[in-house]
């Protein structure tokens, strides 16, 4: 089986968040969808693993945030690279609290959606919750983040450069501070013909 076949189904990227008594959490989902109309029904499904998992079959409600293609990659990281068992996600984010007392980002979110449990299916690895949606609203025009444009263009994109580039012939110094009797190695020309990248 050739699991890069996987790859070509289109997924958004979202953050999942719950709250139990005072304690806020949230994780990266990338299975998140609509599954009826009358009633509204969405579903997610969460590693059984993830200390989100375990609060919202606690509690039977979550946010969902739905992110947009200006999330930085520093979000992934806050949200998906470790768990809220360890820390609290949260405490260096701007949150908004929807009417359900949940968090959601405000930032870097297409929309958001508060959601109410009404099923729960055993997946094996996952658990799908099914979910009816009370509240929701629309925070920004940007497209929402596929997992494609996450790959290609946030968690691939090249690491920006500091430093400083010779006018006359390309070569890069690379620091924050160019000192002033500088001159490139390349072509012999003083620091005055180099110019900030970026």
């Amino acid at each position: 089986m050739d699991n890069k076949a996987l790859y070509s189904l289109s997924y958004g990227l979202f953050v999942l968040s719950a709250r139990d008594g005072d304690k806020d959490n949230g994780c990266i989902i990338n299975t998140a969808q609509q599954v009826a109309g009358n009633p509204l029904l969405m579903s997610v499904a969460v590693n059984k693993a993830n200390y989100t998992t375990e609060i919202i079959a606690k509690t039977g409600q979550f946010n969902l945030s739905v992110l947009d293609e200006s999330a930085p990659f520093s979000l992934f990281q806050c949200f998906g690279f470790r768990s809220g068992r360890d820390c609290d996600k949260f405490a260096d984010i701007d949150f908004a609290r929807s009417p359900n007392g949940l968090c959601y980002l405000p930032q870097h979110t297409a929309a958001y959606m508060s959601c109410k449990v009404v099923n729960t299916v055993d997946l094996g690895s996952h658990t799908m919750f099914i979910a009816t949606v009370p509240e929701a609203e629309c925070l920004s025009s940007l497209a929402p983040m596929t997992y494609a444009y996450y790959h290609a263009n946030v968690k691939n994109a090249p690491a920006k450069k500091t430093g400083w580039v010779c006018k006359i012939c390309g070569y890069v110094y690379e620091g924050e501070t160019l000192p002033d009797d500088f001159v490139c190695p390349v072509c012999k020309h003083p620091a005055a013909d180099f110019e900030k990248l970026g």
